[in-house]
């Protein structure tokens, strides 16, 4: 079992209790506090498909900026390549760090996560930094203009794994957000079944990246 917690980045201060606090600057100078919801999982992950079975009690923390949804996709990611070392970065909070990130016990990442609809430079820079690099999109008519615009330059990095979810999807994890959440997830032949005490769900992202 392991414990991960998203990471404060620059501008943001840690402090006991169930909000993350980062300063923001109105047009007045007046500095003002903008806090992070904080979401406790318990994730039971059984991956058919890889042979992984493990219990990860998760600490989320999910900015003023970000939606429930995009909460949701990220601890999804965390279910489809979960690992015993597998850790949130700070995401939104920087451009150097994935929504997740796998390193080694040296510090070089293994594996870089991102989800949503990421900045094609920030994916070439990430596989010249990354074994692995997977992306997890949502947002179906974005997603559309963004591939078609990005295709032919992320074809060629061999690194890369994308997979998309639908909006009905998005919408039925979000449905399920709670500060306090137990879920299970079992993958197996590229499907995750989501329960939670009052929710069932099957989710099948489809595999964009390579083809096939």
């Amino acid at each position: 079992m392991v414990t991960q917690s998203a990471a404060a980045g620059p501008g943001l201060r840690q402090r006991p209790g169930a909000v993350v606090e980062c300063a923001a600057v109105d047009f007045l100078g007046i500095v003002m506090a903008l806090k992070a919801t904080v979401y406790r999982v318990q994730l039971e992950v059984a991956d058919i498909d890889r042979g992984y079975y493990a219990d990860h009690p998760l600490t989320l923390a999910r900015h003023p900026s970000e939606t429930e949804q995009r909460l949701m996709v990220r601890l999804l990611a965390f279910a489809l390549w979960a690992d015993e070392a597998l850790a949130f970065g700070r995401g939104l909070s920087t451009d150097d760090e994935p929504d997740l990130w796998l390193r080694d016990p040296t510090g070089e990442i293994v594996h870089w996560i991102d989800v949503g609809l990421p900045d094609e430079r920030r994916l070439r820079r990430a596989a010249g930094r990354a074994r692995q690099v997977s992306v997890l999109a949502y947002g179906q008519r974005a997603f559309d203009v963004w591939w078609d615009k990005h295709a032919a330059a992320l074809a060629r990095l061999p690194a890369l794994r994308m997979l998309a979810l639908t909006d009905d999807a998005v919408d039925a994890l979000a449905a399920m957000a709670s500060r306090n959440l137990t879920v299970q997830c079992t993958v197996q032949e590229g499907q995750v079944a989501v329960s939670t005490p009052d929710a069932y769900l099957v989710v099948e992202p489809m595999r964009v990246h390579p083809a096939g």
